[in-house]
């Protein structure tokens, strides 16, 4: 089967929590002794806690984590994708199921009979940093079993998100979904996620890429602990030996797209920023779109970039309500 003959064009696999966003002060973060501007990882007990002194503070729900980000963006700007990920068959885990399928990904994975369904408080404060407290829940109970291989062979593209990495079981979901894409020819992307995966896992992520990844995305601070180069240009160079594409962002600059060990930055949009949630997540599910709808890794790269300049314009992760409906417009127009 050619890639133009498959019917999707995602295959998504990464952590399925339910993202509680809330506007906080600095005080906040330092009271509850947070990573400020990073995930950090808790029991359900400490994110009680934290949600306890959120009482009186407005809370919004979204279906989240950040490989369903990028799914999500996929498909607002026309895409299609099947998204895998481990939810519990409780309140939660229904919400994220119909939140998912509201916004035009097919979610119909078997959930857990118990344990609950993971939870992601993304706290974001003033100067648009955001900071999350993270309970796995059953999210981290995806196993190799879970992932769909007869609708995995149908899609275009996989793409994987290194937060799966940190568990035994999203570890092997990881690379089954990654060797079932070679065994059917189904392009792989990864994402590093976050610099601590880096940091915790760099080894690990030197073998994978090579082995299995066509896409590579990640940021400029990730690049450069993956690569322990300080310039964003050398890490370029050093990926573009491992993987024949590969995509680093760099804040507001925009990106460096390295494509056959050749090297282009493509400059990002203005734009007032105000939550930085999702804006990687959006960027790649710009770019996703393009490369499974005929663009240029270029062309893909500024889609990407300007998926991202409208997500950090508001608060939450994704683009919502009117904001979704221009850009089906836009990509309508195209």
């Amino acid at each position: 089967m050619t890639e133009s003959s498959k019917e999707v064009d995602v295959f998504g696999v990464g952590n399925a929590l339910v993202d509680i966003l809330a506007l906080v002060k600095d005080d906040l973060i330092l009271s509850h002794e947070l990573n400020r501007g990073a995930m950090t990882l808790v029991d359900a007990p400490k994110q009680g806690v934290l949600l306890q002194d959120l009482e009186g503070t407005e809370l919004q729900l979204r279906s989240g984590g950040s490989a369903a980000n990028t799914m999500i963006a996929l498909a607002q700007s026309g895409g299609s994708g099947f998204y895998s990920g481990k939810v519990s068959r409780d309140s939660n885990g229904e919400f994220y199921r119909q939140d998912m399928l509201k916004a035009g990904i097919q979610f119909d994975g078997a959930p857990a009979d118990s344990g609950p369904t993971g939870t992601c408080v993304v706290l974001t404060t003033p100067d648009a940093e955001r900071t999350m407290c993270t309970n796995l829940g059953v999210s981290i109970t995806l196993s190799a079993a879970d992932i769909d291989v007869d609708k995995l062979k149908g899609c275009k593209y996989s793409y994987v998100e290194g937060y799966l990495w940190d568990g035994p079981e999203p570890r092997q979901a990881s690379v089954e979904t990654m060797f079932q894409s070679q065994r059917h020819g189904v392009r792989v992307a990864y994402t590093f996620s976050d610099a601590f995966l880096v940091d915790r896992f760099k080894y690990d992520f030197r073998q994978i890429v090579p082995e299995y990844c066509d896409v590579l995305f990640c940021n400029g601070d990730e690049a450069r602990r993956f690569c322990e180069l300080e310039s964003i240009e050398e890490c370029a160079a050093k990926m573009g030996e491992l993987v024949d594409l590969a995509f680093i962002t760099d804040g507001g600059k925009g990106c460096l797209v390295v494509e056959n060990k050749q090297i282009s930055a493509v400059p990002g949009l203005k734009a007032q920023a105000i939550d930085t949630v999702g804006a990687g997540d959006a960027f790649a599910g710009g770019v996703l779109f393009g490369l499974t709808h005929g663009y240029s890794a270029i062309k893909s790269a500024r889609w990407g970039n300007y998926l991202g300049s409208q997500v950090v314009q508001r608060y939450g992760p994704r683009l919502e309500g009117s904001q979704a409906n221009k850009l089906a417009e836009i990509m309508g127009g195209k």
